[in-house]
């Protein structure tokens, strides 16, 4: 049976916490009840790189402890296809909120597609750090090949830029493209493995009888992808109500 380890969980709660406040800023910014540049002001710009890096180099770990408890494909195509359903969710809910930049290839496109890629590429053992550097210089070195060579623009289209090989980003309101982002899950799945052979402590245990807010906060963790979906549809619904009340 595979077990879940509590300080991965935490982590992973850590980064929900965070992306729920940066949200909730972003949400007030939407309501026009404070005035901010979410797209690029690096003070908020960081935040969400740091987030997403949370993410991803947590699922990169999960996978780690997966592959090393044996989970079977089967298991793995079944968490695989939450990951995959929740992402065409956030597509039609931002089609609706933002009809002219949905999200298409946002942070749960980007994990469905990166998941298959390391589980895939889990016994390449110290090569995933080399690999997860390349990835992530790529984001420096694709735009220069691009200027270099014109006809490589066409990764810019809509239809290859989920690859990540650009230079212009697209308008959309989440944008996780494969490179560099695929880098930092390798990273995440590398630091695993070196983890569970030298330092299996540091990933925590899996008796789960924590109490208190350790307890909670391992809980949110192990319910990211649903508090992921349920948290914004709640911080707008509350700011709407609040505004119409406001306005009353």
């Amino acid at each position: 049976m595979n077990q879940r380890l509590d300080r991965i969980d935490l982590l992973r709660a850590a980064a929900m916490l965070w992306m729920t406040a940066y949200h909730f800023c972003f949400d007030l910014d939407h309501f026009g009840l404070i005035a901010q540049d979410f797209y690029r002001d690096p003070f908020w710009t960081w935040q969400r790189t740091a987030i997403v890096s949370g993410f991803l180099f947590t699922a990169g770990l999960s996978q780690a402890v997966a592959v090393h408890q044996g989970q079977s494909w089967q298991r793995f195509w079944k968490r695989w296809g939450r990951v995959a359903g929740a992402a065409l969710l956030v597509t039609a809910g931002s089609v609706f909120m933002f009809p002219r930049s949905f999200i298409y290839f946002g942070v749960l496109h980007g994990i469905a597609l990166m998941l298959i890629v390391v589980r895939l590429t889990a016994g390449w053992g110290a090569w995933l750090w080399l690999l997860g550097a390349l990835a992530i210089g790529a984001k420096f070195a694709v735009p220069l090949l691009i200027a270099a060579v014109p006809a490589l623009d066409v990764l810019n289209t809509p239809w290859l830029n989920w690859l990540g090989l650009i230079s212009r980003k697209p308008v959309t309101e989440d944008y996780v493209p494969l490179l560099p982002w695929l880098g930092v899950m390798w990273w995440g799945m590398a630091a695993g493995q070196w983890a569970l052979r030298h330092r299996p402590q540091w990933l925590g245990s899996a008796d789960a009888t924590a109490a208190g807010a350790k307890r909670q906060l391992v809980t949110l963790g192990r319910w990211s992808l649903s508090y992921y979906l349920l948290h914004q549809p709640v911080l707008i619904g509350l700011l709407t109500a609040f505004v119409w009340l406001r306005g009353q």
